[in-house]
């Protein structure tokens, strides 16, 4: 959602995609499935890797009824009746684990996912039913949302768990600098943060291929929000961190397999430019703070989108993420006032 853009030397490396619900190889033992979303992106990519005589699925879609029918024509019919062997997720957001439950029960295979994905998912999907607490109308409120508002957010509240079937109650842990033989070939485990807690990509060094998810895409930065439960938090900084850290663990000429968009080389440069748009971002924050500002007033310096009832949490979250970053670097202050809403501020600025 960052408003800044920068040209990037991405090359995408096939003209044509699946259609909805179609797979296509992508590299021997790797086949593209792409997944219609019923939200704005529209579709999620997904990969199904020849596993022996097995398949290994990474990523799953949305929990709703046009993804069971896609699954339930893939199993047959691109994957031939053969055995899952498990069932990887990159990271927690539905798009990506909605449909794991129910093919991990279908399938009889094995969950894996990293500890705190798996953990927070858990969490996430008993939130369903239970009515907005207090902490999270304290955290918009000083936000400054308007009743109207406040009054979305309660109602969306614990609207995670209408796409995402329930997990197992028993998962693999995957780790940082695990290797995984999936086929004849070694996928090494590489953590990203910010997007989500414990962002898991795989690396296959003999195919020169990286699995993605959100981590890296080729046109769009990933949201990166701070919640209510954790006011202070600082993904912001994880993020940019991860992003460098990814770019020392890949090659420049890595075939990048993303969770939205097409195949694409070119990840060090598209992994500078998005440290650029943020970094260009938190100065435009900063000089936008020379005023004293809410969360909800700092979307102008932030997003090239106009925030709507649709993506108003989302862009709140993402606003905070960047006034913490630059709180904890002491660029801004903040200062809630008599009704408990803060107002941030550039120091050193007089009024």
């Amino acid at each position: 959602m960052i408003k800044k853009k920068k040209d990037t030397l991405i090359r995408y490396e096939f003209d044509q995609r699946p259609d909805a619900g179609d797979t296509m190889a992508v590299a021997p033992g790797v086949h593209w499935l792409r997944m219609p979303l019923p939200f704005a992106l529209g579709h999620i990519n997904l990969w199904l890797l020849e596993d022996g005589d097995g398949w290994t699925i990474v990523d799953t879609g949305v929990d709703v009824g046009e993804s069971e029918k896609i699954w339930a024509t893939t199993l047959s019919e691109t994957m031939e009746g053969r055995p899952v062997n498990r069932v990887l997720v990159t990271h927690l957001h539905p798009d990506h684990v909605g449909c794991a439950g129910m093919l991990c029960e279908r399938t009889g295979a094995d969950l894996w996912m990293t500890r705190e994905e798996y953990l927070l998912c858990r969490i996430l999907v008993a939130d369903t039913g239970r009515p907005a607490p207090d902490a999270g109308k304290h955290f918009y409120h000083a936000a400054g949302f308007a009743p109207d508002a406040m009054h979305h957010y309660e109602k969306m509240f614990g609207f995670f768990g209408k796409y995402v079937s329930g997990l197992p109650e028993s998962y693999h842990r995957l780790v940082e600098g695990d290797e995984i033989t999936i086929g004849r070939n070694r996928w090494k485990i590489i953590i990203g943060r910010g997007h989500s807690p414990e962002h898991a990509c795989l690396y296959c060094e003999e195919q020169n291929l990286l699995i993605s998810g959100d981590q890296l895409l080729p046109t769009i930065s990933s949201n990166v929000s701070v919640y209510p439960t954790e006011p202070f938090a600082n993904p912001l900084h994880g993020w940019m961190t991860s992003l460098a850290s990814v770019k020392d663990a890949i090659p420049e000429d890595v075939l990048v397999l993303p969770a939205h968009g097409k195949p694409f080389r070119g990840a060090h440069e598209r992994l500078d430019a998005l440290i650029a748009e943020h970094q260009d971002g938190l100065a435009e924050l900063e000089a936008w703070c020379t005023e004293p500002r809410r969360a909800i007033d700092t979307f102008p310096p932030l997003f090239k989108r106009d925030i709507n009832d649709g993506n108003l949490i989302m862009a709140t979250g993402e606003s905070i993420a960047h006034l913490n970053y630059l709180l904890d670097h002491r660029r801004i202050s903040v200062e809630p006032d008599n009704d408990g809403v803060n107002w941030y501020q550039k120091i050193g600025v007089r009024l």
